[in-house]
């Protein structure tokens, strides 16, 4: 199994990035949702519809296959090969495999809301969405850094570091929101 590892995980890494990417869009289609409860009929129920639909594409056909792959070539890189089991024993890689759970949590909370919404039961506002969706970045930052760097990062800067980008995040979001309400008058 060590001399197909660079095709192990280079599979890993495909399906880390599809699966990344499903969940970057999940999120952007229930702000959308959220959004189009706001218009009036029959605008509302056209887009709505449209939503539901990309949606379920998006969460059947890429998001949840590429979770599925990535974790089972993950799974083999870690215990079907030498380095894996190496790693194993590194702290960066229990840092990193703590992301990797809260990244499961993070997709399972969308699986809920997906689900919600498909039922067109909408129970947070397109605001809380735009924030919601800082999470799989931030999740995925801590977990790019921690692979390259394969270090656990001095504890102190690292949650430093994590703390201060999620802070930017949010000004961020709130400098863009204030420009979207001024526009909007």
């Amino acid at each position: 199994m060590d001399q197909y590892y660079n095709y192990i995980k280079s599979l890993h890494l495909i399906f880390v990035i599809t699966w990344f990417a499903g969940l970057f869009y999940i999120v952007r289609l229930f702000v959308y949702h959220a959004e189009a409860k706001l218009k009036p009929e029959p605008e509302q129920s056209i887009l709505v519809k449209q939503y539901q639909l990309m949606a379920y594409r998006l969460w059947y056909i890429i998001t949840w296959p590429s979770a599925v792959l990535a974790s089972i070539f993950a799974f083999l890189m870690l215990f079907g090969t030498t380095l894996g089991n190496a790693w194993l024993k590194m702290p960066w890689m229990h840092v990193k495999l703590g992301f990797v759970f809260l990244l499961y949590l993070y997709h399972l909370k969308c699986h809920q809301i997906f689900r919600q919404l498909q039922k067109d039961e909408v129970k947070y506002s397109s605001s809380f969405f735009r924030l919601w969706n800082e999470g799989a970045t931030i999740i995925l930052f801590a977990v790019v850094f921690l692979v390259i760097l394969k270090d656990a990062i001095n504890w102190v800067y690292g949650v430093i570091g994590i703390i201060l980008f999620s802070v930017l995040l949010m000004l961020g979001y709130k400098f863009y929101k204030k420009i979207r309400e001024k526009n909007q008058q």
